[in-house]
């Protein structure tokens, strides 16, 4: 008896929700006797797009799911599995946060090397992810970059969650990508700063040492008061629960925002330092 053939390396590495995704999609598809091609045609999709999600190669939209949901007998099932076939799409190591982070009503961030990825803008976000190493895949850094810009609608969404940003100020100027693309990106800061539900904060480079000299972190609140801390450097991300640990966080970035300049300086600073792009 001959050996079963191992799945493909690129069919192993499709995310689970995906493949699930797909797999309801045919069985719908199937209940209502349509073929790929009709369903396609019915939904306003190509075949081709249609008949990856299907085959789970790629990840479905919330736009074609409800689609397909106008068109198919799922009664919800396919809405249901939505959020995970967008969690999906980020990097492993950071799922786990992400499905905390949705429940937040409070996220503090300190960062000392890039612009947070919640505030970049897609040209930032492209050059950030184009830089790593090993390279990522075409198809992968597309998702990722996708995945990046959807999860920045927590920022408005409802209920309001509020948000709180330090960046030591080197992150500014900091030409990732090229001038262009900083000049953009710090514009899009002030944008964000005109939200009542986020702020961003300047720690100026002359400040010399302070309690964020050992790197970036992140704090959050959830709906029923659990306090979260997460770390993440080279790939690799920690989920902090500790009460200890994470009060040792919250005191850190007191210190850092008593630090750093007020809202109105620093939004008068990075609009200057845009102007010099």
């Amino acid at each position: 008896m001959g050996r079963q053939a191992k799945p493909r390396a690129t069919e192993e590495a499709r995310p689970e929700a995906w493949r699930c995704y797909g797999r309801l999609l045919k069985l719908f598809r199937e209940q209502k006797r349509l073929t790929q091609t009709e369903l396609a045609e019915a939904a306003g999709y190509s075949y081709e797009h249609t008949a990856s999600v299907e085959q789970g190669r790629r990840p479905a939209k919330l736009e074609f799911t409800e689609a397909m949901e106008r068109v198919l007998p799922a009664n919800g099932a396919l809405l249901a599995l939505q959020e995970e076939v967008e969690l999906a799409k980020l990097p492993k190591f950071f799922q786990d946060f992400a499905k905390i982070e949705v429940e937040a009503v409070s996220r503090f961030e300190y960062e000392p090397q890039i612009v947070p990825g919640l505030l970049q803008t897609e040209a930032y976000a492209r050059a950030v992810f184009g830089v790593h190493c090993p390279p990522l895949p075409p198809d992968v850094l597309e998702q990722h970059l996708e995945a990046r810009l959807e999860r920045q609608r927590l920022l408005s969404r409802a209920p309001v969650a509020q948000f709180s940003f330090v960046l030591w100020e080197p992150v500014l100027r900091n030409p990732v990508g090229d001038a262009p693309a900083l000049r953009a990106q710090l514009h899009r800061l002030l944008e964000v700063t005109k939200l009542d539900n986020v702020e961003v904060q300047v720690i100026p480079a002359r400040t010399g040492a302070h309690p964020g000299c050992h790197g970036p972190m992140v704090l959050l609140e959830t709906h029923d008061h659990q306090r979260v801390g997460y770390l993440e450097s080279q790939g690799l991300g920690s989920v902090i629960t500790d009460a200890e640990t994470v009060s040792a966080f919250s005191l850190r970035y007191g210190k850092l925002r008593s630090r750093a300049l007020n809202i109105d300086e620093s939004a008068r600073l990075i609009e200057r330092l845009a102007g010099e792009q």
